[in-house]
Formats: structure tokens, C-alpha cells, sequence
């Protein structure tokens, strides 16, 4: 990686690493340092690849490919559980293909959050059958089923998805505004998280929100005051009418950086063609046959995308980014705001961003040499690193910042 500056000192391990072969120190050669795997979550849905690793996708050799490109950027999925898309009929839920999907991502070593157990938007349509208490009742067996179900493969989740509007969303009835305005923002705050924390005990549990003003700040201060346990808040910044900048940036995550939890930027869009007119308040009214990516638009986009990321990784509260779709053909809205054009050939942001992680962030197969003592020094961002020589190899982890003593004996290379 190249030389860190101070700001990302939280970031990164100043490494001392003792290497013996045979039992005697490895003094005086050459050896091949490689960080494997980012600590940091540098993420992204995943929603296009569920076919891919269920062997369905209807174009096998392009869903290869964007895997390929996946892989190349992120170590971070999420996957949907859209409870309208998951379980439209009741009692007949998408699990095999969604677990099959999280398996392949888990079985790569990417972490897969699943997204939303609890939202107003895209819920079963079902519920509206059903009175209030009979909607709680399925809302919790619906959080029990996939949490426990899905444990091992998924361990994160947003549990419930932008409550500050839940009780007054006005666009159409559903079973789960019915239910908030009825019972209040806490009280369902509350009982879903209680549901998905008794069903896995170890997951990791957010509450998540596209409302960056005061509403939310409100929120947080009420479902902490009340004792129910948030473990990472969830922050949206879909920027379909222009990039924040660094200052709103900053400003957002100093406000909400004051409770002490970790932050996720759950859910990113910085598009690389023409803005979304500004009076729009809800971006779901901005319907338009074509909005296709320019030129102008994507060395705009690269621009963006390497400040917005700049911004969070330099925050010590961000511990997640999760970009809101790869490839323009899947992108919400049909807008033009992945990395990937849809002919599926990669836009100037995604050889930004992959510079960003994986060079300048990452430490790319690097030559150093061990002193008299067998010891190599190296700075990296924290994670997962492979040291080769002479043949063998050793898997080393960097958890904390700051200087790091490590002894690591040098074994026979099985990888």
C-alpha cells in the first residue's frame, strides 16, 4: 500500500512480523507480503449474483463475469428478503434459493447481511387480511424463521428499515404501517429486534434509515433510552440528485457518531448520467424510459465515488460501505449508478475504486526482505495477510491498529 497518512491511522497496523522456517528465524531473504482480505466491509448487494450461485442465471457466462467483478471490489453482500418478494405467498418463502446464494458468497469469505426483516415498502401483501395483533404475530415468527434459519451463513441484518416514516406512510396500505401507527415507532423497534436477538444471539443487528435529519437522531435517542440494544446504525445516501460532498458528509457522521455505535453506510448511489431534478421528494415519482449513462456523467461519477469513499474510510465510526448495485441493468430505478455499464464493461469508478482498495488501501503481492533477526516490517490495513518464502507460507490477521508483533513460522504452501 502507499505511505499512510495520519488520518487513517485508525485503519492501519504498523506490522513487526518474526518469520522462523524449520524452527530458525528466516534471516537475511526475500519474501512476498499479500493482503488477502480487507477488515473493513467494503460491501455490495448481491442480488444479481443469486442466480449465478444457484447455477440459474440465464446468461451462465456473463453472471461469471460479473461475479468476477463482484469479487474484484467488494468482501461484503447483501441479500434481499423483500417479504412481498420473499414469502408473496404464505407459508412458502424463497429460503432454499436465498441460503444457496449466502452459502456461495460465505463459502468465498464475504459476510452477507440480509435486508430488511421489518419495512412498510414491499411487504406481503397478505397481511392486510389480518388484524394488528395477527400482523405482529407473523411479523415475529417471519424474523424468527430467517434469523435462526439463516445463522451461519447470515449474521447480519437490517431489521427493520426506515421506521421514522413507517406509521405515516400514506402511498398504499400494508400490514406493517397498520401496525406501527397502532403500537408506535419504539414498541416496534422493540419487538423486532427482541425477536431477531433471541433467535441468534451472536447476529449483528441494525437499524436502518434513508432520514438523515433530526427525526432520526430522535428516533436513536428514544430506542436507546429504552433499553433496546442497537448494534450498528444503518445510514442510507442515495445521491440520485447529486453528490453530498465531503462537508454534509461529515457533518451527518458527526452528528450521529455521538451515540458510540458503529455506522454503516447501508446503502450508496452516485450516478454517472443526468441528475434527478432537485424538487423531487420521493425518488420512487422519478419514472423515466431511459436514463442512460454519458460519458460527462461517469469521470464525474469516478470523481465522486473516490471522495465519498475517501470521506468514510477516514471516519473511525464507519466501519461498513455497501454500494446500492453493481451493474446498471439491475439498478434501482433504472438509474445509471453502478460501477458496471449494462453491456456489462466497467465504468472509470470501478478502476477508481479498485485502485482505492486494492492498491492504495491494500497491499498488492509485495517483495520485502527480513532482517538478521527474521523480521519483516511492512504498514497495511488491518485484515488478513499471506507471507511466502522459500517455498512456504504462513496466514497472519492484523486486528488492531498500531504496532503489531507477530510470530509466524513458515509452513508448506497448501494454498
Amino acid at each position: 500500500m502507499s505511505e499512510t497518512s495520519g488520518t487513517l491511522a485508525h485503519r492501519t497496523a504498523d506490522a513487526v512480523v518474526t518469520l522462523t522456517l524449520d524452527g530458525a528465524p528466516l534471516a537475511g531473504s526475500e519474501v512476498v507480503v499479500e493482503q488477502t482480505r480487507h477488515r473493513f466491509l467494503f460491501g455490495c448487494t448481491g442480488f444479481d449474483l443469486v442466480g449465478h450461485a444457484n447455477g440459474s442465471a440465464a446468461d451462465a457466462e456473463r453472471a461469471a463475469r460479473n461475479a468476477e467483478l463482484w469479487e474484484g471490489l467488494f468482501n461484503f453482500a447483501t441479500l434481499p428478503f423483500y417479504w412481498g418478494r420473499f414469502e408473496p405467498e404464505r407459508g412458502n418463502p424463497d429460503t432454499e434459493r436465498l441460503l444457496k446464494a449466502a452459502r456461495w458468497f460465505a463459502d468465498r469469505g464475504h459476510p452477507v447481511k440480509g435486508h430488511p426483516l421489518a419495512w412498510h415498502t414491499v411487504t406481503a401483501d397478505w397481511l392486510l387480511d389480518l388484524d394488528n395483533e395477527e400482523i405482529a404475530r407473523a411479523q415475529v415468527d417471519r424474523i424468527t424463521r430467517e434469523v435462526s434459519g439463516f445463522a451461519g451463513a447470515i449474521d447480519m441484518w437490517d431489521v427493520i428499515n426506515e421506521v421514522v416514516i413507517m406509521p405515516i406512510f400514506d402511498k398504499y396500505d400494508n400490514g406493517i404501517t397498520r401496525l406501527c401507527r397502532d403500537i408506535g415507532r419504539i414498541p416496534m423497534v422493540r419487538m423486532v429486534f427482541d425477536a431477531a436477538r433471541e433467535a441468534n444471539p451472536s447476529a449483528t443487528l441494525l437499524l436502518n434509515d434513508f432520514d438523515m435529519s433530526a427525526a432520526y437522531e430522535c428516533l436513536i435517542e428514544g430506542v436507546l433510552e429504552a433499553g433496546i440494544q442497537i448494534d450498528v446504525l444503518g445510514l442510507q445516501s442515495h445521491m440520485h440528485q447529486g453528490y453530498w460532498g465531503e462537508e454534509k458528509t461529515e457533518a451527518i457522521l458527526d452528528r450521529f457518531s455521538r451515540y458510540g455505535l458503529p455506522i454503516h453506510f447501508t446503502e450508496t448511489t452516485i450516478l454517472s448520467g443526468e441528475l434527478m431534478p432537485p424538487h423531487i421528494e420521493d425518488l420512487n415519482d422519478h419514472q423515466v424510459d431511459s436514463w442512460p449513462s454519458t460519458p460527462e456523467g461517469e469521470a464525474r461519477q469516478a470523481d465522486e465515488i473516490e471522495r465519498h469513499y475517501r470521506t468514510l474510510v477516514a471516519h473511525p465510526s464507519v466501519e461498513a460501505i455497501t454500494y446500492w448495485g453493481m451493474n446498471d441493468a439491475g439498478m434501482w430505478l433504472g438509474a445509471p449508478g453502478g460501477f458496471v455499464r449494462a453491456d456489462g464493461t466497467p465504468k472509470p469508478s470501478y478502476d477508481r475504486l479498485h485502485h482505492l482498495v486494492n492498491d492504495e488501501w491494500g497491499t498488492p503481492p509485495t517483495t520485502l526482505a527480513t532482517d538478521a533477526d527474521g523480521r519483516v516490517r511492512f504498514t497495511g490495513f488491518l485484515g488478513d495477510y499471506r507471507i511466502t518464502a522459500a517455498g512456504r507460507s504462513v496466514d497472519l490477521t492484523l486486528s488492531e491498529p498500531g504496532e503489531a508483533h507477530v510470530e509466524a513460522a513458515l509452513t508448506a504452501d497448501d494454498h
